[in-house]
């Protein structure tokens, strides 16, 4: 450090005035530093407050001894006070390093705190004391499926809460089970493949809001709502193509003697049927799901989509027609149908389908007289066309009464509404292959008015096939005289 000269007694008395004024402020600073020091190290030991103290007053005596010596030469004077000043100058340089030293070290301590709380929680939160962080779930009580799914439970109350025994459930759960699985988070656990099941049984069966499902199953509303769209699409990926579907020949020929036996009328190998599901009004094509012969019934608005169906004996469902608008007749949706397109390419070539008097009488459908002042033969061909159509009308009974969602107006948007349809379809395949007995009490009574199509003949030859069939059921002895 270079020492400036000053020969002018003024400037050396200005140079004194200077330092004693920077000695005041710094005396100001050291003493807010070790009132800081004082406050952050209570825990350091008395030797060390002991050295500070001896530093401060070695400074003070410093200064002191410095202003007792105005009586000493001008150059001892000014040697002096130049000491004084170094001296302060690095002790305050050693304050701030240990300062910062101190800062340092409690920002690496918290760095450790945080990974020690972290590795806490990865490991499951075991043994450590620091806070550790949760995910927030509301607390939804589950306990009345807990109970369901316990092995003493009531077969016929869960068959009454899910229309199907538990075998025929824990059927469906192993066959959808690698589908709909999720594997457990560090968050959450999945919910199992049989409450996920249960959650959209119950709502098929039931039809009840999403807010009395969530309550049931103590699962959000909008995790059931997504529950029961997974759980049908699965249905409808997985299981349609085993349940669901055109029989083979080895099964059209035992679907024939079945009919056969019911009606005498040979070669019938379905009966057809198109009822109409209630849905709220769209927001789209308003006009073409209104419902006129509902609306008209019962004095309210009414909007629905169609479900055409194809029955066995049995009244299980070998084809489906979903989803096209209500305001469509009988043989609108027929025609729109694949059933429809797998006829014209020679399917159906040979064999009959008996439907109402709202579809045509085409090479492959049979449906019965219409026009007034009917013969005996036509009433007779009637008749035994109405106990095949009574097997159709039946089935759909069945369906809208174990699956109660389609009987009013569901919260399912239109465009997932077919997949909805088509699992309550399958399900229904399911239990009757089971022979899953239904609840007279939940029998719906099917009303869907038949309309004459604009064109009731298509083919003559159809035509001459029907009078031929109707004469042989009279005078054969084949039919009955229920008419008379």
């Amino acid at each position: 450090m270079k020492i400036p000269t000053f020969s002018d007694p003024q400037s050396l008395s200005h140079l004194f005035t200077l330092l004693t004024s920077s000695f005041d402020q710094m005396n100001d600073n050291n003493a807010t530093v070790r009132k800081r020091r004082r406050i952050n190290s209570d825990a350091d030991d008395g030797s060390t407050q002991k050295k500070k103290k001896n530093e401060d007053e070695e400074v003070n005596d410093t200064l002191t001894s410095f202003l007792d010596k105005e009586d000493q030469p001008e150059f001892e004077r000014k040697n002096a006070m130049l000491d004084y000043y170094s001296n302060n100058h690095d002790y305050c340089s050693d304050v701030e390093e240990s300062e910062q030293i101190k800062r340092k070290r409690s920002r690496a301590t918290a760095t450790e705190d945080g990974a020690d709380s972290k590795d806490a929680k990865s490991n499951g939160g075991g043994g450590g004391g620091g806070v550790q962080r949760r995910l927030w779930v509301k607390d939804r009580s589950g306990a009345w499926w807990d109970e369901c799914n316990k092995p003493q439970f009531p077969e016929q109350e869960f068959k009454k809460a899910f229309r199907m025994g538990k075998a025929t459930f824990e059927a469906i759960c192993e066959e959808l089970n690698s589908v709909i699985v999720k594997e457990d988070t560090t968050l959450r656990n999945a919910i199992p493949v049989k409450q996920r099941v249960a959650v959209c049984i119950w709502r098929l069966a039931t039809g009840d809001p999403l807010r009395l499902v969530s309550k049931r199953f103590g699962l959000g509303i909008s995790t059931c709502h997504k529950l029961v769209l997974e759980v049908c699409t699965a249905i409808k990926n997985v299981l349609m193509p085993k349940y669901l579907n055109w029989p083979d020949e080895v099964s059209l020929r035992k679907i024939k003697n079945e009919f056969e036996s019911i009606s005498s009328i040979p070669n019938v190998v379905g009966s057809i049927y198109t009822s109409h599901v209630p849905i709220i009004a769209p927001k789209i094509s308003l006009a073409a799901y209104f419902n006129k012969r509902h609306t008209e019934r019962n004095q309210k608005t009414s909007y629905s989509i169609t479900v055409q169906g194809v029955v066995d004996p049995r009244g299980v469902f070998t084809d489906v027609c979903i989803g096209w608008p209500g305001s469509m007749n009988d043989d609108q949706v027929l025609e729109k149908s694949a059933l429809f397109n797998r006829a014209n390419g020679g399917l159906m070539k040979g064999v009959w389908i008996v439907g109402g008097s709202g579809y045509p009488l085409m090479d492959w459908v049979l449906v019965p007289y219409t026009q007034q002042n009917l013969t005996w033969t036509q009433h007779a061909f009637n008749e035994k066309t109405g106990e095949v159509q009574k097997v159709a009308k039946d089935a759909f009974a069945r369906l809208k009464g174990r699956w109660s969602c389609l009987q009013k107006r569901t919260e399912v948007k239109l465009q997932d509404l077919p997949i909805v349809l088509g699992a309550c379809c399958v399900l229904h395949n399911i239990c009757e292959s089971r022979n899953e007995e239904i609840d007279p009490e939940l029998m719906f009574d099917i009303v869907d008015d038949d309309m004459v199509p604009e064109v009731a003949l298509r083919s003559v030859n159809s035509m001459k096939a029907r009078d031929a069939i109707a004469h042989d059921l009279l005078h054969h002895g084949l039919a009955g005289t229920k008419f008379l």
